[in-house]
C-alpha cells in the first residue's frame, strides 16, 4: 500500500523536515507494486519536455518544447538537447523506479533570454525517480520538483538525431 503522506514546502532552518519528506518519497517507492517501471521501459524512447513543476508549486514551461529533448538509448546511452545546445551523457536504472543520470557533456552556446538551460544542467545529477504515467515521463529530484516529458514523435526524433530543427 502506498504511503499517503505528503510533503509540503516549510520554511525551517533546519534540514530534518527535508530529510524526512525525502524519507516519506523513498518509503512510498518502496512499497510500489513489482510493476514499477524498468529500463526496459526507457531504452529506446525520446521525450520532449512539457514543464518542471517546483517543489514550491512554480511551473516552467518551455516556449518551445522541441527545444528540450531525451533519447534514452541501448547500453546506458543518452543524447539530449536541452535549448541551443546538445548533450551526451549515461543512465542505469538501478532499481525500479529509479533513475542516475552520469555526467552530461554539452555544448556551450549562449542561449537566448528565458532558456531552461542553466536549470537543467545545474540539476541534472539531482535526478533520482522516475515514473511513467499516462503516457508521459516524470524525472523527479531528490529535493523535490519534477520534470514532465511526453513521448516525442517519431519524425521529430528522427530530426533531432541527425541535428536538424524540430518541427
Amino acid at each position: 500500500m502506498r504511503s499517503k503522506r505528503s510533503c509540503h514546502p516549510v520554511r525551517v532552518r533546519s534540514a530534518w523536515p527535508l530529510a524526512l519528506c525525502v524519507a516519506w518519497a523513498g518509503a512510498a517507492l518502496a512499497q510500489a507494486p513489482a510493476s514499477a517501471p524498468s529500463a526496459a521501459e526507457l531504452e529506446g524512447t525520446s521525450w520532449q519536455l512539457v514543464r518542471f513543476q517546483g517543489s514550491d508549486g512554480a511551473q516552467l514551461v518551455p516556449q518551445e518544447r522541441g527545444r528540450y529533448l531525451l533519447a534514452f538509448a541501448a547500453h546506458g546511452e543518452l543524447s539530449a538537447r536541452i535549448d541551443c545546445n546538445r548533450g551526451s551523457g549515461t543512465w542505469s536504472t538501478p532499481e525500479p523506479g529509479r533513475i542516475s543520470f552520469g555526467a552530461l557533456a554539452t555544448t556551450r552556446a549562449t542561449c537566448p533570454s528565458g532558456s531552461l538551460y542553466d536549470q537543467i544542467v545545474a540539476q541534472w545529477g539531482n535526478v533520482r525517480f522516475y515514473v511513467l504515467k499516462d503516457g508521459h515521463l516524470f524525472l523527479t529530484l531528490t529535493a523535490g520538483g519534477t520534470y514532465e516529458y511526453e513521448p516525442l514523435p517519431v519524425e521529430a526524433a528522427t530530426a533531432a538525431t541527425k541535428g536538424e530543427p524540430a518541427r
